[in-house]
């Protein structure tokens, strides 16, 4: 049965988790992306807990995590992480982030290392702009709420085909978007807006694979080469998908995280 759990670290860090799997396999993070929940990765749940001990949280500001008051950057964002894995007694575990989930597994990777394992950083890029985008989608979402951004940000996530065929699967994504918090997006908006993790990227020393998509248009597939490129001995795959690639094409997208973290 899951586990279900909110760490308080402190009035305002009320981050929700849930972990899932046996207690005897190795743990693996996921981390979702902007405007989304933990209920993101539901389609690698059935696979990847047959692996792992699943641990999967709802970023600040999303789902059941609190927002904070203040403003805060990706030093905020990774230190919410090693504060479940503290709050849940886990040592060491893998990590797995899609998009703003990627860009947090980059910090973790270069200044946490040695609480992880392998990290699988997917549709994600070290700089993702330009920060005009960023200024008007807040304006946007402040002024008009989340029902103004949905079909535009689905526009970009999913590849048309997706989107013309698979209107019934895609349902859930809308519906996270549509009733996420408009102040918490806003605010990981910025801080997504704000993180340029270029200059840390030569200096991680950890297995890192790279998913990209073929046609995502959030962050390209040139991008995500250009990760794996700028970290030593890193795997990069791209899989013909666009940004949401572990929900277009969940079998491939689990089956690349389950090959390159192995079962230990």
């Amino acid at each position: 049965m899951p586990t279900e759990r909110t760490a308080a670290t402190e009035p305002t860090r009320q981050l929700h988790y849930v972990i899932e799997g046996g207690a005897d396999k190795p743990v693996l993070v996921l981390s979702n992306s902007l405007g989304t929940t933990l209920e993101m990765w539901d389609p690698q749940m059935a696979a990847l807990t047959q692996h792992y001990r699943v641990l999967r949280y709802d970023t600040r500001g999303h789902g059941r995590s609190a927002l904070p008051s203040a403003p805060f950057g990706m030093t905020d964002l990774a230190g919410d992480v090693i504060a479940i894995l503290d709050h849940a007694g886990i040592e060491r575990a893998h990590f797995c982030g899609l998009s703003m989930g990627g860009m947090t597994g980059m910090y973790l990777a270069r200044h946490h290392a040695a609480r992880f394992g392998r990290f699988v950083l997917a549709n994600t890029a070290a700089l993702i702009g330009p920060e005009s985008v960023w200024n008007t989608r807040i304006a946007t979402v402040h002024r008009d709420g989340m029902a103004a951004i949905v079909d535009g940000v689905l526009a970009r996530w999913f590849t048309d085909h997706y989107l013309l065929t698979r209107r019934d699967e895609m349902a859930p994504v809308r519906r996270m978007l549509e009733t996420a918090s408009a102040a918490g997006y806003t605010a990981n908006c910025a801080a997504v807006r704000d993180a340029d993790l270029r200059g840390l990227l030569a200096a991680i020393d950890a297995p890192v694979l790279v998913i990209a998509g073929e046609q995502d248009l959030a962050t390209t597939a040139a991008q995500g080469r250009e990760v794996a490129q700028a970290i030593a001995g890193a795997r990069y795959v791209a899989l013909p998908a666009a940004h949401l690639s572990n929900w277009e094409l969940p079998e491939a997208f689990g089956n690349a995280v389950i090959g390159f973290i192995g079962h230990a």
